[in-house]
Parts: C-alpha cells; structure tokens; sequence
C-alpha cells in the first residue's frame, strides 16, 4: 500500500521577514542547526533524568472536574459545557465551576443504561463528561481520560507508588460504566457511541493486586462486591449483536453510531480518503459511492442511507471529491477503527476502513483475559455459579480463537476477515496478544515468539513489515503493543526476550528525552528515537505522554526487578 495522506494537519508555520537580509540569516540559520546538531549528538540518554520527568508528568497530567483546565477540547469548536449524569445531584466541587471556569454545567437528558441510548448529534452542544475523581490524560490535545490509554497508566502509577490516583482511574471507570453504559473512548459525549479495547478487568486487578490499595482484606472485598457487577456490565458491550463477527463465536469492534465522527474538525480527513481512493483505483476494496457534490433533497435522502445525512452533517457534506462520496459501510469501519485504538492502520483495509469487518486478535484476546478475570473475581466474591460460567466463556473464546484466527502455517494469530470468510495475509503485533492474555498454548507461544524477526527492530517492536506511511503501521512502535508483547513473552519463559526488547524500547525513550526533553506518543523503531512523519495519523507527535510513561516503568521493572526499581526521589537526587 502507497503512502496515505494525513487526516490532520499542522499549525501554519509562522509568515517569514527581512528576507532582504537573507545571506545574514542563513548564516545565523547555519550557526543554529550547528550548535543544535552538535548539542544533540552531545547530549547523553541518561534514564535517571527521564525518571524525574516521568515523576513529574503525573501531576502535569493530572485533571480533576474543579480544575479548569480540564475542559478545554481542541478537537470541537464552541463554548465548553460540563455534562452530569441524568438525575445525579449537583457535586458540591463543580457548583462554582460555571462561574469560576466560564462553563456551561447541563445534565444529560435521560438516564443511559446501555452504550450507546444517548444519540450524541442531538446533543445542543459537545462537552465534557463528569468523572468524580482526578485522572491523568494522556497529553496534548487527548485532555481527557480515555479508555485503553488508563490501563497502561494505571500500571505506571501502581509501579510508582501512586497507589490513591490509580484507584481514582479505575473508580472513574467504574463510574463510567454506571453512567455512560460502559468504559468510553474517552469521557466527552461524542465518545458516548463506542468503547475502547477492554482493559477494564485488568485495571481492577492492578488495584486489588496492591496491598497498599486498601485497608483491609474487608475493603478489598467490599470494593470488588461493588466493581464486579459493573464489570460484568461492561463486558456485556461486547456480546452484544453489533459486537458479534459473524457466527465465528467471536467479537469484533463496532461503534454504535453513523457517518462521519462528531470530533472531526471538518472534512479533510475524508476528502483525502475519497483522494487517496480515487489515486489508487486498484485499492479501493469498494469504500466510494457516486455521487453530487450538492445533491437535491431526493439524492440526499438516498445518500442517508447509502453514505451519510448530508444535510444534518457539515462535515459530510463537505466530504465529496471528484464525483464521489464514502459508503455507510467505510463510516462504520472508519468508527470501529477508532474503537480499536489503531487510528489510522492500513492492516484492516485502506485507513483501517474494513475494522468492522474483522473478528480482531487483540479484542479477542482482551476478552478471553477478561472472562478469567471475571472467573477469579466470582471465586473471591463465593459466587460459584457464576465462577463456571466465566470459565465456559473462556474456553469457548479459546476454542474460536483457535479455529478463527491461530494460523499454524504461519506460526501466528491472524486476524479473521469473516465477511470474505479468510484471514488476514499480513502480520500485525497484536500476534502477541494472546500471550499476555494467557490464551496461546506453550506451542503456540513459542511459535509465535519465533517469529520476532518481523517486528523487531533497532528501537523495539514495529506494527507490522509493511511501510504504508499510517501511525500504526511500519516503521512505528507504540508503547501499550510493546508492553503486551514483552509482558506476554516474560509469562510464557522467553524471559532473554522480554529484557532485550524491553532495553531497546527504553534506550529509544531515553535517547528521544535526552534529544528534546520529552516523552512522545510515539516512536520510530526502524531509528529507535521520536522521528516520526506520519501520512495518515496524527501530524504532531503528542508530548505527554501517559501511557509511555507507565509502559517505561513496567520495563525497568523487566530490566531490573520489582524490587530494585528506582524511586523518584532517588532518581532526582542522581540527576542533582
């Protein structure tokens, strides 16, 4: 696959003067990157320093609903609003948070009982959704709490010793889950039609795993009687019909609402789908429909149907390109991508356009971890009944992920195309999956891990083999992937393996944090440090960044055991 074009674009550089100056300011020009080149050749990856960084991000990172700086999105324009569940009385910390921060505080209208009961487009307005305890985002403009992001956050803060804050996290989960109808993509209204990679039974396990996290084994217990049925609620998600892929038994990813998403700044991001489409006429697995770039009322209640409301939806309006819209059924895949956490890849069709399409290996594998995590939790709480039935889930899950998507010619889980009936032909990381969920038997894992060569590279573990110019794909590396692989491969004996990538992944934070001072989103591993350019993604490389800082943690604790981890206060003494 060719090169995509980006869904999002940069600032404007600032307009450039006296230029009848130019052979001075090509000399200072040249004097500067000089000096820069040299500094950063100088400078030395010294993991004590990114240590104090990461200590300190934890409070930069860290929101609460008092806290103004909470509410602001620069993903949707207009004036902020803070949205209650319905019928929960007013907390006494938000009451002068209108005045105080120049916020709107609304209830929501009705009360949510399932994902998705609320339609987010009837909203008057998108906003801020209320979590009762602090959180830590991931940074930049991802300044909410998202879903997948907290469990590796979570991780990061229980290594720390933040032991209060990451049972704030779960608790806000929990929380989310009560009121939202499930853990979200992240607390704003227009995230209130789709989840994110269930991690929800493995944060509660963080938690109930740290002695410090409660007084006593009474409050252990009474905090599981009250989280285990909300987790059982969100597991429900995804057993739900629009989860199902097919009649394999397995579970795919599927936002529960329509056409384009409500955080796009406008339609470029799908302008350059139906460009990039219409460029590589081959590729295009039948995601354009024709159609007027200004339609008559008859052309748009057909495109309701067959592409997007084009009168209800600027953006999909402005979605149009050469004669040609997307399909209703690249707008659900488009949503899906999303849920899954891989925006954008090109694994699961051009911008990730087929996700819905696919009984996914990572979903799958979360759930079978999640169905023995439900299974432990049941045999701590006496419920026997329900104990036997989380482990029939289970087995059944595995039986299905043996049948659909393990594939031993390959020595490697695939993901399952079960609209085409076949699995995908290409490898992705999330092969790895299965070994951190404890699904894959000890052949499979060693087949599996036999298979390194294809991800590995200077800097960690790539996506995938295949340069495609998207964030998810070759040559990048994401922390949550590079942790569910080493994890896996530590628990199944590959301990060698697990320490060398884990070494290569931190000596790429370190050497990107002694070059420019900061923790990235995310990292080239062909390089091994934060040159990233993307064509289908996020333009900026976010600085943050939340779940980088935890995955970091939990790799020292790889490299150098639980026990011999470096404390802060430690660290920051080293660095003075």
């Amino acid at each position: 696959m060719t090169h995509i074009p980006r869904p999002y674009r940069g600032k404007s550089a600032a307009a450039i003067h006296g230029l009848a100056r130019r052979t001075r300011t090509w000399l200072v020009t040249l004097l500067l990157v000089s000096a820069s080149a040299s500094s950063a050749l100088a400078a030395t990856p010294d993991p004590a320093k990114t240590r104090v960084y990461i200590d300190k991000a934890w409070t930069t990172l860290t929101r609460s609903m008092d806290d103004c700086a909470s509410l602001t999105d620069t993903k949707v324009a207009g004036h902020p609003v803070l949205y209650l569940p319905a019928k929960l009385p007013m907390p006494a910390r938000v009451a002068d948070v209108g005045k105080r921060c120049g916020v709107d505080v609304q209830a929501l209208p009705r009360v949510i009982d399932r994902l998705g009961d609320i339609d987010a487009t009837q909203l008057p307005a998108q906003g801020l959704l209320y979590l009762p305890h602090p959180y830590v985002v991931p940074g930049g403009f991802f300044n909410e709490m998202y879903g997948w992001d907290s469990y590796f956050i979570v991780l990061g803060l229980a290594a720390d010793q933040r032991t209060e804050l990451a049972k704030d996290m779960v608790d806000n989960a929990l929380f989310e889950v009560e009121h939202y109808g499930g853990v979200l993509n992240a607390n704003r209204t227009y995230y209130l039609s789709r989840s994110q990679p269930p991690f929800l039974s493995a944060m509660m396990a963080v938690v109930l795993d740290d002695p410090a996290s409660f007084h006593d084994a009474e409050a252990r217990r009474a905090w599981l009687a009250r989280a285990y049925p909300l987790a059982v609620r969100n597991h429900d998600i995804w057993t739900r019909p629009e989860h199902h892929a097919g009649d394999t038994g397995l579970a795919r990813y599927y936002d529960l609402g329509s056409g384009p998403v409500l955080e796009a700044h406008d339609s470029g991001y799908y302008v350059g789908v139906i460009k990039w489409l219409r460029a590589h006429r081959a590729d295009d697995p039948g995601y354009l429909v024709k159609a007027s770039q200004h339609p008559d009322d008859a052309e748009a209640a057909s495109l309701q149907r067959e592409s997007c409301d084009v009168r209800a939806s600027k953006v999909c309006a402005g979605a149009w390109f050469d004669g040609y819209r997307l399909t209703a059924d690249y707008y659900h895949g488009d949503r899906a991508m999303r849920e899954s956490g891989f925006d954008t890849n090109a694994h699961f069709g051009p911008f990730g356009g087929s996700t819905h399409h696919y009984a996914d290996v990572s979903l799958n594998s979360l759930l079978y971890r999640y169905e023995r995590d439900l299974h432990d939790f049941a045999l701590q709480l006496g419920k026997a009944g329900d104990a036997e039935r989380w482990s029939q889930a289970a087995d059944a899950r595995k039986a299905a992920m043996d049948k659909y998507l393990w594939r031993p010619e390959a020595g490697m889980y695939r993901d399952y195309d079960f609209v085409a009936g076949k699995p995908s032909p290409w490898p992705y990381l999330s092969t790895f999956y299965p070994l951190w969920a404890g699904a894959a038997s000890a052949q499979q894992a060693a087949a599996v891990r036999g298979k390194l060569a294809v991800f590995e590279r200077k800097g960690g573990l790539s996506m995938d083999d295949r340069a495609a110019g998207v964030q998810w794909g070759e040559p990048f590396g994401w922390a949550p992937t590079n942790w569910l692989a080493v994890s896996g491969l530590d628990r199944y004996g590959f301990h060698d393996d697990a320490r060398r990538i884990a070494g290569k992944f931190n000596a790429t934070i370190d050497r990107g944090f002694a070059d420019d001072g900061t923790i990235r989103e995310k990292y080239n591993m062909a390089l091994g440090n934060a040159d990233v350019k993307v064509s289908a993604g996020y333009s900026q490389n976010v600085i943050g960044f939340g779940w980088t800082n935890g995955v970091y943690l939990k790799m020292q604790e790889i490299l150098h055991g639980a026990k011999a981890k470096t404390t802060p206060a430690a660290a920051e003494e080293k660095v003075q």
